[in-house]
C-alpha cells in the first residue's frame, strides 16, 4: 500500500510534495494509517486532534494516544478540547453538526496561524460509497451522488482510492495500533446502518462493488461536467450582472427545455432550499421574495433579482457630522473640500457647502419623499423618479438618500443631485462627495 500511495500521489496529487500538511487525526485506524504512510514517505506533516468530550474517559484515552503517536513519530501535534454538547444546545444544532463545525473552524485557524498548505483527511473508498448511499436515500441531486471529492479547496483525501480492507491489512502487516471507537459498531446512526447492514449484502451480490462504484462515480462526474459547461453557456445568455445584483431574464429562461432544472443549476450555490417556491417565483407577482440563509431572490417584472442579504446589523440611517472626511457604514463615502470641480457623475457630486446644515443624514427613501432633480424643472416625487429610471424593487430598497438636517434631499446617492445644493458661479466653498 505504501508504494501504491506514493504512485497515486505522484500521478494525481503531485502538489502535496514539499508542502506543509496538517492531518486531521482521531486516533482511529484510518487517520493513524494515513499518518504512518505519509511519515514513511517523508512528507512534512503535523497532526491535529479534537477531543469532543462525548465519550468520557474514552475521549481522553484517544487524546493521549494521539499525543504519544506524535511523540513517537516526532511530529508536531495540536490538540484541542470542546464542550460539544453545550455548544450544540446553545446553537440548536445536532451533536454531529456541532462537532463538525467546531472541528473545521479550529482546523481553519490552525492553517491560518501556522501557514499549512493543505488539510488531509483519511476518508477512503468505503466512506465514499457510504456517503453516496446516504445522499441517495435523502433524494440528492447529481452533486450529492458524485460522493466525496478527493480535492476540495485546501482539503485533500489521499486515501480515497483505497478500501477499508486495504487499510486494515496494512495496519496488521505493520503492527500498527489504533483506537477503536465503540460507537462505530452501533446501528443508531444511518452511516453505521449502511456500513453494517446494507453494504455487506451489496458486496455479497457484487464482490467488486467498490471498483464498479468508482466507475459509476467517474461517469457521474463526466455527466456533471457536461451540465456545468451547458450552464455556463446559458448563464451568458440569460444572466446580467448589475452592480451588486444578478438579474435573470425570465422570458429567456422559460424558453429553455426545463426552466426549473436550469434555475436550480443557476442558483444552487446560493443556499436556497425551498426549490418549489423558487420555481413558483417565475409566475408570481412583482415584489414576491424568497430568502436563503445568505441571499434574496426577488421577482420584479421581467426579471428575478438575486442579491446578498443585508446584514442584520445594517442601520437604516446614519448621521454625518461637520468636518467628517470619510464614512464606511452604511455606505462608503468620501467628503473633501475642493477648489475646483472635476467631472461630475452618478458616483461623484459637488455641492455648495454654504447650503448644508449639519449633521447631514443618510437614510432610506420613504413614501412622500420628493426632490428637485438637476437637469429638470420643479420638484419630483421620488417614487415617480424611480419609475422613470426603471429601477427594480431591489434597487429601490437599496437606494440611500443624503439629506440636510431639515430632511431636504441633497442627493439620491448614485443617481441624481438636488438642484438646491448644486454649485453656481457665486459658490465660494465646494464640497466633493464621492462613493468609494
Amino acid at each position: 500500500m505504501l508504494q501504491e500511495l506514493s504512485n497515486h500521489i505522484n500521478h494525481n496529487l503531485p502538489f502535496l510534495k514539499g508542502k506543509k500538511l496538517l492531518i486531521a487525526i482521531s486516533g482511529g485506524i484510518d487517520s493513524v494509517v494515513l499518518t504512518h504512510l505519509l511519515s514513511a514517505l517523508k512528507f512534512n506533516i503535523s497532526l491535529a486532534h479534537c477531543n469532543f468530550n462525548l465519550r468520557g474517559k474514552e475521549s481522553d484515552l484517544d487524546e493521549a494516544f494521539v499525543r504519544e503517536l506524535g511523540k513517537k513519530l516526532k511530529l508536531n501535534t495540536f490538540v484541542t478540547q470542546f464542550k460539544t454538547k453545550e455548544f450544540a444546545e446553545e446553537n440548536k444544532q445536532s451533536t454531529q453538526i456541532a462537532a463538525r463545525n467546531l472541528r473545521y473552524d479550529w482546523f481553519d485557524k490552525l492553517i491560518k496561524d501556522h501557514q499549512f498548505d493543505y488539510l488531509l483527511t483519511a476518508h477512503h473508498a468505503d466512506d465514499h460509497l457510504e456517503t453516496f448511499l446516504i445522499n441517495l436515500t435523502r433524494g440528492a441531486g447529481l452533486d450529492g451522488l458524485t460522493g466525496i471529492p478527493e480535492i476540495n479547496g485546501n482539503i485533500v483525501r489521499p486515501l480515497l482510492k483505497f478500501s477499508r480492507n486495504d487499510i486494515l491489512t496494512f495496519a496488521k502487516e505493520n503492527n500498527i495500533s489504533w483506537r477503536e471507537d465503540k460507537s462505530n459498531a452501533s446501528t443508531k446512526y444511518i452511516r453505521n446502518k449502511i456500513r453494517h447492514q446494507i453494504l455487506p449484502v451489496l458486496k455479497e451480490i457484487n464482490p467488486s462493488l467498490l471498483e464498479t462504484f468508482a466507475k459509476t462515480t467517474e461517469h457521474l462526474k463526466e455527466s456533471q461536467q457536461i451540465i456545468e459547461d451547458r450552464i455556463k453557456q446559458v448563464a451568458l445568455e440569460i444572466l446580467i450582472t448589475d452592480n451588486n445584483y444578478i438579474k435573470i431574464n425570465i422570458e429567456k429562461l422559460e424558453k429553455l427545455s426545463n426552466p426549473k432544472a436550469y434555475l436550480y443549476q443557476l442558483l444552487k450555490e446560493y443556499n436556497f432550499t425551498e426549490w418549489n417556491d423558487v420555481a413558483n417565483l417565475l409566475a408570481a407577482q412583482s415584489g414576491k421574495q424568497i430568502f436563503s440563509k445568505t441571499h434574496t431572490l426577488l421577482k420584479d417584472r421581467d426579471f428575478l433579482f438575486l442579491s446578498k442579504k443585508l446584514s442584520t446589523s445594517t442601520v437604516d440611517q446614519s448621521l454625518i457630522e461637520e468636518n467628517t472626511i470619510e464614512i464606511t457604514e452604511p455606505i462608503h463615502l468620501k467628503l473633501e473640500s475642493v477648489i475646483e470641480k472635476s467631472a461630475e457623475n452618478n458616483q461623484t457630486i459637488y455641492v455648495d457647502k454654504k447650503r448644508l446644515d449639519y449633521p447631514l443624514k443618510l437614510r432610506k427613501w420613504q413614501d412622500g419623499d420628493f426632490f428637485y432633480p438637476t437637469g429638470m424643472t420643479g420638484k419630483k416625487k421620488l417614487s415617480k423618479y424611480f419609475k422613470d429610471q426603471k429601477l427594480s424593487l431591489l434597487e429601490k430598497q437599496n437606494t440611500w438618500l443624503l439629506c440636510n438636517n431639515n430632511e431636504d434631499i441633497i442627493w439620491v446617492v448614485g443617481y441624481r443631485l438636488d438642484n438646491r445644493f448644486k454649485t453656481t458661479q457665486q459658490t465660494k466653498s465646494v464640497l466633493k462627495i464621492a462613493i468609494l
